[in-house]
């Protein structure tokens, strides 16, 4: 039975925590897509599933919510994915014209195999310029992994704005409902196709690209360094003091064999007054140097005594007295606590730089935790309390935040050195290598989780 709660707790907390810091990474992406006028069609906390809770923002057009499966969050920003083909601007008119069309008559209309049509309705589907229609009478659902046989037009205001575009109204007259046929604007199919385009991730400048690419970390990191210098503040540091008061004895040591407890003031070493740690702990390796007993006076609860050291007797040969200092809870002040959480951000920083020295890679990794790791010490700062949980929280924070800039598709880094790559070379990736590179980079990072994992399983549940 407590094999099972601690799991159940390990479970409870794991999930709360990075259920947290995915929140807060992919709400980075989201305002800063909105900021820049990116459609983005979803946003939910979890992975995606047909089952889930959620509601559709009236002012931004998003479906906000939750799934089940609780082990990351996603964003759906238009234009991210896919690229349209040369016949994209014909394939929207002709949606718009019918309202509703079948794949077969699209390719019809505008000439093109049925195949290449598709590929043009997807990718306008995930511009939200128009969208699939499940038709129930063929069998057929939105949970379906393939397309339907028909799309059909979004509902448009009558400047031809949808619901995911700042400043839409549906109650200007000419507003047109989902399924229904509307006009196209002065310019025809591909001034429509323009407009379209400049509402999505790919139609936005590079700067709006890359911020909103950098904005999931960015925000991780300064969560991350409010937490530790809110916990930092508010739990204080422990600290040595610089007094001769003993805090620990080791065991086995001379000090121990001498009798010295924890919480003696040691007051005099070899004759010597010693007023501070530092002092007492220059006496204290002098005169174990010298390889002669020596006295040692101490103060216990208010009654004096001398204790006699034997350097010769230190069967360890460590040549140490084996004690270590009292300590205390200091409380820093904001400027002192931000100057602690960055350095954490510095030292975090520096960490995951090097995965990418070859010559440090396997160290970081052998020194890294999973998901079953995280949640066990989730379970373990949470019994600590809050402050504890939130210490832990800030460090994650900062290391998830680090960790997707990593130059890994399909991590942000990743995305952020095409884009640069592509900023340099002004030419585009074409879109088959960018995928290529994601499946290899998707694969490195899972061969580099299930190593994790190993270590996690041996180390939690056959060492524990």
């Amino acid at each position: 039975m407590t094999w099972l709660a601690n799991t159940a707790s390990a479970v409870f907390w794991g999930v709360v925590l990075l259920s947290i810091l995915v929140f807060v990474h992919e709400a980075g992406h989201y305002l800063s897509a909105r900021t820049f006028g990116m459609r983005v069609t979803e946003f939910f906390l979890g992975m995606p599933c047909r089952f889930r809770l959620s509601h559709t923002s009236g002012t931004r057009g998003t479906e906000i919510g939750v799934t089940p499966i609780l082990l990351g969050g996603y964003n759906r920003i238009c234009g991210m994915e896919g690229e349209e083909g040369p016949h994209a601007a014909e394939v929207l008119a002709c949606v718009a014209s019918h309202g509703r069309v079948s794949v077969g008559e699209v390719a019809r209309e505008v000439g093109v195999s049925e195949d290449e049509a598709l590929a043009d309705l997807a990718v306008l589907s995930d511009w939200a310029s128009l969208r699939p229609y499940y038709d129930p009478k063929l069998g057929e659902r939105p949970t379906q992994k393939s397309w339907p046989a028909a799309f059909e037009t979004v509902r448009r205001d009558a400047n031809l704005l949808t619901a995911f575009d700042k400043g839409h109204d549906f109650t200007l007259e000419g507003s047109t409902e989902a399924g229904e046929p509307h006009a196209l604007p002065e310019g025809g199919a591909e001034a429509l196709l323009a407009a379209e385009r400049a509402n999505t991730y790919r139609g936005k400048g590079f700067v709006a690209r890359l911020v909103t690419l950098f904005a999931g970390p960015l925000v991780n990191v300064v969560v991350g360094l409010v937490l530790i210098a809110l916990t930092v503040s508010v739990g204080g540091i422990t600290v040595a003091r610089d007094v001769p008061v003993v805090g620990s004895v080791s065991a086995g040591s001379l000090a121990e064999q001498a009798g010295i407890q924890a919480g003696d003031e040691i007051t005099s070493v070899a004759g010597t007054q010693v007023s501070t740690w530092t002092d007492m702990g220059t006496q204290l390796r002098d005169a174990i140097a010298s390889s002669q007993a020596f006295d040692v006076s101490c103060e216990r609860d208010g009654t004096d005594f001398t204790v006699t050291v034997d350097p010769a007797s230190d069967e360890s040969g460590s040549g140490l007295f084996g004690v270590t200092a009292s300590t205390e809870v200091f409380h820093p002040s904001i400027v002192q606590s931000m100057g602690v959480a960055w350095r954490s951000v510095t030292m975090t920083a520096g960490y995951v730089a090097q995965l990418l020295q070859p010559a440090h890679t396997g160290e970081v990794v052998s020194q890294s935790t999973s998901v079953m790791g995280i949640s066990v010490m989730a379970s373990e700062a949470a019994k600590s309390g809050p402050v504890d949980f939130l210490y832990l929280m800030a460090a994650l924070s900062l290391s998830l935040g680090f960790m997707n800039l990593l130059p890994i598709p399909p991590l942000d880094g990743g995305k952020i050195a095409i884009e640069l790559v592509q900023l340099v070379s002004r030419r585009r990736i074409p879109e088959r290598i960018q995928v290529g590179l994601s499946y290899a980079g998707l694969a490195l990072t899972l061969l580099l989780f299930a190593f994790v994992l190993r270590q996690d399983i041996l180390r939690f549940v056959i060492g524990g």
